[in-house]
This record gives C-alpha cells, structure tokens and sequence, in this order.
C-alpha cells in the first residue's frame, strides 16, 4: 500500500508541477506584453520590466495553485484511468476512500506551498518588485521600506503610507533653497489631496532663518506640489499582496483611523481559505475522473474539469467584489465558493461510487 501511495502522490505532483508552469508561462508572457508598454518611460527598460514580471511570478503562482492542482490531478488521474492502471489499484485493495486520503495528502503538499508563497515569498517579492518599477519609471522618486521619497525642485517629501480613501499619512517635507540650504522642515500627520493641493493636517514646522529656529504648531496647513495621483497610488496597498499577518495588523490600523476594511476582510478571509481550496480542487479532479478508459466522454470530462477550475477562479474574485458592493460578510464572500465546489465534488463522487 505504501508503494501505491508514494506512486500516485508522485504521478499526481509532478503532472501538477507541470500544469503550474505551463498556466505560469501563459500568464507571465501576458503579463510581460502588458509591461512592455511602459518601457521607456524614465529609465525603465526591457530588462527591468522582465525583472518585474520574474519578480512578480510567486504571487501569480500563489493564484494559480489550486488550478494547477486541478488540472494536473485531472490529467494524472487520466493517464491512470486510460491505462488501466486505477482500476487495477482499485482491485488491489485501495477503496474510494483511501485513493481519497492519498489525494489529500498529495494537495496538502501543494497547501503549504500556497501557505508558504502566500505568507512569505510572494509579499517580500512583490514589495521589491514595485520598489523597482517605481523607481526606474520615476524620476527624482524612489520607493524604500519607510515609504515613498519624492525630490521636488526645492523640497525633499517623504510619505509613509496612503489609506484607502488616498489620504496619506507619515508627511515630511524639507525645504531648501537655490544653495541647497535647509530652510524649512515641516512634519504633518495626515494630508488630503484636492486638485494637487495637499491639506496638512496637525502640522509642526521649524524655520531656519538668522542662525536661529523658529518653531510653529498649525491644526491645518496648505501645500501646493506638482506630485502626480499615479506616483502617490504605489503607496495603496493591495490587500491581495500582502501576508496574513501583515493583512490583520493593517486592518487593525485602518479601523484606529476609521477606515473602510471590507475589501481588506475579504482578502484576509481568502488568505485563510485559499490553502483549502487547493485541497478541494485536488478533490473536484478525483470527481471529473472516469472510472474507466473505456468511456468515449474521457475528454469532455477533462475539458469540463478544466472549465470548472477557471469557473473557481474566477468566482472567487467575483464574490469579493460582491460582497463590496453590497455588503455581503467577509467570511461568507470567501468560503462560499470554496464550500460549493466541496460539496460538488463530494456528491459527484458518491454518485460515480454508486453506479
């Protein structure tokens, strides 16, 4: 029985390896296509925007992983089924249930690979990534872990962070004048933007003039800067790259500044559920495999599988984007398609064990 296990829990990683990169490829070349348009603006070249897209290959991975998985079982399980080779491990004495224990334990390795790209790889990558781009494609601007660093033509701004709404947070502002000579340091909690105009808010400033400071303490303050919305944008984070622990800190954050966080519940709801899923797509194969070659409808069932897998996908995104519109809860917006397609699966293999 353990040679049975080790075989197929091989012959079902390796055709899911195979599926992972060959949806990776696809979607990477796509991705570079769209890169590639912004080449040339600043100093970002081809290489960089292949950099990017390398840089940015976990994260897609991440989101493919349960796809992967079902179509790599769908294709493994097959190839068994074609051959013979499941009917004969069934004669051999592997009931539905133990085949169904070893295809739990084949997606579980793939969970923790989802787990481990989701928490740890993929955030560190993607955050590098855009550190990068920004600061290729901008000039005078760079993007480090205090946030964003803008040079302006007589000011240095530094910007911690941006919330949901676009107000920034984290201001500092440093003037200098033609000698390059400090002349104004300006610290600021919050900033409204309204037609480039930013709106300090609790405001401490210290003029340098006559060899003396002279500090000043303002509720609210006007600043005028040419700083586009598209640069100040890489500071609004996207809850779907960022990891779990960095997701619950970051809503904890937004609810002290009372701060929408349904978009934000969803992800982390999500993040929960998605190593499950991989299981579940593990499972939905199981339940499109033919029990025997001899069925003429083999490539439907494959075909169907397949279909079903991006049906998965692309569901998931759509009941996040549900449950903001129209405030459905966070935990159901995220499990609901993954209990769905559990419960499918469950039922399609009884009634294939019951013919």
């Amino acid at each position: 029985m353990k040679l049975l296990t080790r075989y197929l829990i091989v012959r079902l990683s390796v055709m899911s390896g195979y599926a992972l990169l060959a949806i990776l490829a696809l979607y990477s070349f796509i991705d570079l296509l769209s890169e590639i348009t912004h080449v040339g603006v600043g100093v970002y070249n081809g290489w960089d925007a292949t950099k990017y897209i390398l840089m940015q290959m976990p994260a897609r991975a991440y989101q493919l992983m349960p796809l992967a998985t079902l179509i790599g079982g769908l294709i493994a399980l097959s190839q068994l089924s074609s051959n013979s080779e499941l009917a004969v491990i069934k004669t051999s004495g592997l009931s539905t249930r133990n085949i169904i224990m070893i295809i739990v334990k084949f997606s579980a390795i793939f969970a923790v690979i989802t787990v481990l790209l989701g928490e740890w790889i993929s955030p560190e990558l993607n955050r590098r990534a855009e550190m990068m781009r920004t600061s290729q494609r901008a000039s005078g601007a760079s993007v480090t872990y205090d946030g964003l660093w803008i040079k302006q033509p007589e000011s240095m701004v530094s910007v911690a962070a941006m919330l949901p709404d676009h107000t920034l947070t984290g201001i500092k502002i440093w003037r200098y004048n033609q000698q390059y000579q400090l002349v104004e340091a300006v610290t600021a909690e919050k900033a409204t933007i309204t037609n480039g105009k930013w709106t300090l808010k609790n405001v401490q400033s210290s003029t340098f003039a006559d060899n003396r400071v002279y500090p000043k303490a303002e509720a609210e303050r006007e600043w005028q800067t040419n700083v586009s919305n598209n640069l100040l944008d890489i500071l609004l984070v996207q809850p779907e790259q960022m990891s779990f622990s960095a997701l619950t800190k970051y809503i904890n954050y937004l609810k002290s500044n009372q701060q929408q966080t349904l978009a934000y519940d969803v992800a982390w709801w999500n993040k929960l559920v998605y190593p499950i899923a991989t299981m579940v797509m593990a499972l939905v194969a199981l339940a499109f495999t033919p029990n025997s070659g001899r069925h003429s409808n083999m490539g439907l069932k494959l075909f169907g599988g397949i279909c079903l897998g991006l049906l998965f996908f692309f569901s998931g995104r759509l009941f996040g984007f549900t449950a903001q519109l129209y405030g459905v809860p966070a935990f159901i917006a995220a499990i609901l398609p993954t209990a769905t397609f559990a419960l499918w699966a469950g039922y399609l293999i009884h009634k294939q064990e019951a013919r």
